[in-house]
């Protein structure tokens, strides 16, 4: 008689093969990591108050494989956000203050004057199995508000990026989308840096601090 206990065993070889094909059917994970120097410009004579939620700072994309021959993907943003945007904004700015408390509306004025709070709205990506060309490419949409010292709304706009990059120079599926990020990150940072200045409500906010001068008069 085969007791009910060696009939459930299962030989050591093909608890092996069986671990290996699991830990084959997880997500495809990448923590983005890059180099994001601060921009050449003259810094603006002014101290901004610099707020990150957990949405931005831990901000993390995932895309759940739509058949069993494509992969899920993770990618992690958030640490990468928080390096590039704190680099271009000490270029961009006379001071940056990181703020430990959420604005709010009615608090305590902080000793800034304005405070930025960017979120990422959405990201997409493409891959080779989804494109069929041999190009990764990463999009991400962010929004921005630019509160009052007090956490009272000034204005807020939203900003696109864009970053590709070709498959040839890398090893790996998880190095190409990294490196996509990347681009795309910078690609953020040259917009901001670019168009700040010429979003409405902050042109009349950096004209009521004399900063920039109003349009003349016709």
């Amino acid at each position: 008689m085969i007791s009910a206990d060696h009939n459930q065993k299962l030989p050591l070889a093909a608890v092996a093969i069986l671990l290996v094909v699991l830990a084959g059917c997880g997500p495809a994970q990448v923590v983005v990591e890059g180099n994001f120097p601060a921009p050449l410009i003259k810094p603006l004579p002014l101290t901004l108050g610099l707020w990150y939620g957990d949405d931005f700072s831990k901000h993390e994309f995932f895309d759940e494989a739509k058949g069993r021959k494509e992969s899920s993907w993770i990618v992690t943003t958030g640490a990468a956000q928080v390096q590039m945007w704190n680099s271009l904004l000490a270029g961009m700015f006379e001071k940056v203050v990181r703020l430990k408390v959420k604005p709010e509306p009615g608090q305590k004025a902080q000793a800034v004057d304005a405070i930025l709070i960017p979120h990422v709205e959405e990201l997409q990506y493409a891959i080779p199995a989804h494109t069929n060309i041999k190009v990764y490419e990463i999009w991400m949409r962010y929004r921005f508000e630019l509160v009052t010292p007090d956490g009272n709304l000034i204005t807020q706009w939203t900003m696109s990026s864009y970053g590709k990059t070709p498959t040839a120079f890398l090893q790996s599926d998880q190095e190409a989308v990294n490196l996509a990020a990347v681009m795309a990150l910078r690609d953020a940072g040259a917009n901001f840096a670019a168009n700040f200045t010429e979003v409405p409500g902050v042109q009349e906010w950096l004209q009521g601090k004399g900063v920039i001068s109003g349009a003349a008069n016709p």
